[in-house]
């Protein structure tokens, strides 16, 4: 990693003022800024160990409970390896095997799939209004089982996305920055273009370009969210990410350009998503069970997505950015033109030579999400690591 000192990053933990302990992670904008560097700091240090035949095995025994209520391949690894990472065995919760199909309720499930449980990881981003809300019962019923004996433990929740935020993700994306222009400090007045691109499918959570402008607003950025009239975010969002920008001294734009997000930025993040408004009827309707309603909804959607192809980031547009050599970021899956699909969020030819950095960018969620148990698990995480670090056992012989 550059500019990487585990000394020097050990005494910035010591020295920050937080409450990670025994907190679930939900929204990175429940976090203090304190409490988001320690999550950096921490990663860092757990790629360290691995990076240095370090083991960071700190459980004998217990259970990680992978709870994935959407399709998932990034989120979904990087979790299991995470929990792996650290000595925890990982249990896919399968809501259609458990008796949970047979009207267990949430809080009488939450409590029995914990008994031996340290952390639950939950993604739930399909319905709107519903997920972050679903992740809050799951942790009342857990406190609720601690506080009356019923649980040795209270396990903690680590957000693997729901309707509103992407935390692991933003996170990882925030640690990407952070190695890439050398600091936190370095990222302030760097321009990020958060933008939507065109994409042959419809119903794309808002969480990420949700996640983005609440978590990069908070550094200083400068960030510009630029799509299409109609593909609003959630408003309360957006007043998150214009009340973190004046915070920071940063900036927090609004266009329906994307050229003009695009000119002169740093980093440029074109990634699909579904309106708001659209989010909204899609929610109704399959809580409704209405097959031809949504049928109806993404016939009109695709119809609409379509009158905006040219939302897609190609050579043209890059050459906007700073130098024409902008930091091109991505999720992942991309919707890459004339490879994964006809016509997508991102050129064939600016994919490929952003194709290594994009892996490189996911690579480090695995370490952020081992940070969230860890600061979740252990009160004083820099004491711990110090322990880990000067017993040097060899994660592998």
């Amino acid at each position: 990693m550059k500019n990487f000192s585990y000394s020097e990053t050990i005494e910035k933990l010591k020295k920050l003022d937080t409450n990670l302990f025994g907190n679930d992670f939900l929204l990175t904008w429940q976090k203090s800024d304190d409490e988001l560097r320690q999550i950096l700091y921490v990663a860092e240090i757990a790629r360290y160990f691995r990076d240095n035949n370090i083991s960071l095995r700190c459980f004998d025994s217990g259970l990680a409970i992978s709870n994935f209520r959407d399709n998932s391949t990034r989120t979904r690894f990087s979790f299991a390896s995470a929990c792996n990472l650290l000595g925890l065995e990982v249990q896919d919760l399968d809501e259609s095997t458990s008796q949970i199909a047979h009207g267990e309720t949430v809080r009488e499930t939450a409590n029995m799939i914990s008994f031996l449980t340290e952390v639950i990881g939950i993604r739930d981003d399909m319905f709107l209004g519903a997920g972050h809300t679903y992740m809050v019962e799951v942790g009342d019923a857990l406190t609720d089982g601690y506080t009356n004996g019923v649980l040795p433990q209270r396990p903690g929740i680590v957000n693997l996305q729901c309707d509103i935020d992407h935390p692991t993700q933003s996170m990882a994306d925030l640690l990407h920055l952070k190695t890439t222009f050398g600091s936190l400090e370095n990222l302030k007045g760097k321009k990020i273009a958060m933008t939507w691109a065109y994409s042959p499918s419809y119903g794309k959570p808002l969480s990420v370009p949700q996640g983005i402008i609440g978590l990069m607003t908070r550094f200083g950025m400068e960030v510009s969210l630029a799509h299409p009239k109609g593909y609003d975010l959630i408003p309360d969002v957006i007043e998150v990410a214009r009340q973190n920008a004046e915070k920071s001294g940063g900036k927090f734009t609004l266009s329906n350009s994307m050229e003009e997000a695009f000119e002169n930025a740093d980093i440029v993040y074109p990634k699909s998503w579904a309106p708001y408004h659209v989010m909204q009827k899609r929610t109704t309707l399959l809580r409704n069970k209405d097959m031809d309603g949504l049928k109806q909804l993404e016939k009109a959607c695709l119809a609409e997505n379509a009158n905006y192809k040219n939302w897609e980031c190609d050579e043209a547009k890059m050459k906007l950015t700073k130098n024409g050599n902008a930091l091109y970021m991505h999720c992942l899956p991309a919707d890459i033109s004339g490879v994964s699909c006809k016509e997508g969020e991102v050129s064939a030819s600016v994919f490929e030579k952003y194709r290594i950095p994009t892996y490189v960018e996911a690579g480090y969620k695995p370490y952020i999400i081992a940070s969230m148990i860890l600061n979740n698990k252990f009160k004083n995480v820099a004491a711990l690591l110090e322990k880990m670090q000067e017993r040097k056992i060899n994660r592998i012989l």
